[in-house]
């Protein structure tokens, strides 16, 4: 089993408030226990024991819960890339912040699920490309409209 690097509330806080300030938006929270309870979660090796599963759960939490008034989306991405980087993983941050802004808006939507989340992160992770199968989902969910 992996040692994981994590965060606590305050920098998820301090990351969303500064993208906040710099894009545009409402400062402030709806409900920070959603983010206390995404950020205790992914420590669980039990329901989360990989990367790919602990990126999947932080992205999708953040982006749907709106613990945050404004930016989930974008914190959404935000913390998930801080996460991979302090993972060392940051080799593929750049990949997956620029996928992932289009992504963000089909999770918002209700068009991409966890589990096609799921196997995006692990494309984005691990292959240099989508692969055709996966591909013809995303035309599948966005066609959903």
């Amino acid at each position: 089993m992996d040692d994981f690097l994590y965060f606590d509330k305050q920098h998820a806080i301090f990351v969303h408030d500064n993208i906040i300030e710099k894009s545009g938006g409402i400062l402030g929270a709806l409900n920070l226990g959603l983010l206390d309870s995404v950020l205790e979660h992914i420590k669980n090796d039990l329901y989360y024991p990989t990367i790919e599963e602990k990126i999947t759960h932080l992205f999708f939490s953040v982006n749907k819960n709106h613990a945050f008034n404004d930016g989930n989306k974008r914190s959404s991405i935000a913390l998930s890339a801080y996460f991979m980087e302090i993972n060392g993983y940051g080799f593929e941050v750049s990949k997956f912040v620029t996928e992932m802004e289009n992504i963000a808006v089909d999770v918002a939507d209700d068009r991409i699920d966890k589990d096609l989340l799921f196997e995006i992160i692990c494309a984005i992770l691990y292959e240099h490309d989508y692969s055709d199968e996966l591909k013809l989902k995303l035309i599948e969910a966005k066609s959903n409209i």
